[in-house]
């Protein structure tokens, strides 16, 4: 039944189910999931942190006496952006060995090729470990799916972890975290002809930016991560030309590195600028790392090494996956990022994922579960 040509269909399938996030709804694509694993034996369930914003988590039961191995991704993806597309987004058109469409590379080609392992799995003897396949919505906006199935008993046990997020199909094994911020300022409006009698909340957020400009983030550099980053990304304010503003709002995105404390950065941002803004939490995900010498991640790179044809090292993600909420969920499991995506092009325009990649994924996986599941 699970043919390679099963794989390619698998993957167009799910590009052809819209998850944009926003909105998400996400429960389309979870039902089919969902739908294909149940129907091949393993146990499923539904998870929703809002209406329709459905995760799937899948089962595939063993014969007992070893933890669980967990695969698992995300399935929103982000709009199409402004760029008009050459290709229809919504297709998965095949074309020079590449399959086009929004979330090709991230992520839904790393999820088609893990769903591919588990329908193929089903098929065969079962080994010691259950086998989990985790797919979640609200990635892209902060992990919100897989922060909330942390929160309940549908991901317990697990002793490692294979997030398919783009990697070339390079073993990651760690990523940076993101800490989003808004920030607020407050004025008195007043007519444009009399700024004197107003207070321009415009200036107060200037001054801020300004301020963050010479900001320390005060961390030593990780030693493949380097040092956390900081940007000011979107700014907006006033009604309009002729009158003096009484709110302005602006955006910080830090991407931390492994082990720094969110919230003591938070509480030093917000000391920083003081009275005249009014710092709120966005988004929060920690950076995530697990060291080569430990004896899974070496088996890892055992096993794929003769597959890339090289020899691997340490090397670490510039974004967030969900492995920020689900490595903690499993008492901080080794995991890997491992995907058949191409990280340069995740939320490009006329975005693609190799077909030999997924291929190469998709074998990768069975071969990571079936070597967990048997020894």
């Amino acid at each position: 039944m699970a043919t390679k040509k099963k794989l390619l269909e698998i993957t167009r399938e799910l590009v052809q189910i819209d998850t944009m996030n926003p909105p998400g709804r996400e429960i389309e694509c979870a039902q089919y999931l969902g739908q294909l694993l149940q129907d091949a034996g393993l146990q499923v369930s539904y998870h929703e942190f809002a209406g329709d914003r459905t995760s799937v988590v899948a089962r595939l039961a063993g014969t007992g006496g070893k933890a669980p191995i967990c695969f698992g991704g995300h399935i929103d993806t982000v709009p199409l952006g402004a760029k008009p597309w050459s290709k229809d987004p919504f297709a998965g058109e095949i074309s020079d060995g590449k399959i086009y469409g929004r979330g090709t590379t991230d992520m839904k080609a790393g999820v088609a090729a893990y769903l591919w392992a588990a329908l193929e799995l089903a098929r065969q003897p079962r080994g010691k470990a259950d086998l989990l396949f985790v797919s979640v919505a609200g990635e892209e906006t902060g992990c919100q799916g897989s922060f909330d199935l942390a929160r309940t008993d549908a991901v317990r046990g697990a002793r490692a972890v294979v997030i398919a997020e783009p990697t070339s199909n390079y073993p990651f094994v760690g990523h940076r975290g993101a800490l989003w911020l808004q920030v607020e300022t407050t004025g008195v409006t007043v007519h444009g002809s009399m700024p004197h009698l107003g207070v321009n909340a415009i200036y107060k957020a200037a001054r801020a930016i300004g301020k963050l400009e010479r900001f320390s983030l005060e961390v030593a550099p990780h030693p493949q991560l380097g040092g956390p980053t900081l940007n000011v990304g979107t700014m907006e304010g006033g009604m309009n030309l002729n009158s003096v503003p009484g709110l302005a709002e602006f955006t910080i995105d830090i991407r931390t590195i492994p082990g720094q404390d969110l919230e003591t950065l938070l509480g030093r941002i917000k000391a920083y600028l003081g009275d005249e803004a009014t710092v709120k939490p966005v988004v929060s995900v920690p950076g995530v790392w697990t060291e080569t010498d430990e004896p899974w991640i070496r088996e890892i790179f055992e096993l794929v090494e003769p597959i890339l044809g090289e020899k691997l090292g340490a090397r670490g993600a510039p974004y967030f996956t969900d492995a920020s909420a689900l490595k903690p969920a499993f008492d901080g499991a080794p995991t890997v990022i491992l995907g058949p995506g191409d990280m340069t092009l995740a939320h490009q325009t006329d975005e693609y994922c190799a077909v030999d990649k997924i291929e190469e994924a998709a074998n990768i996986y069975e071969a990571i579960a079936r070597r967990w599941s048997e020894m």
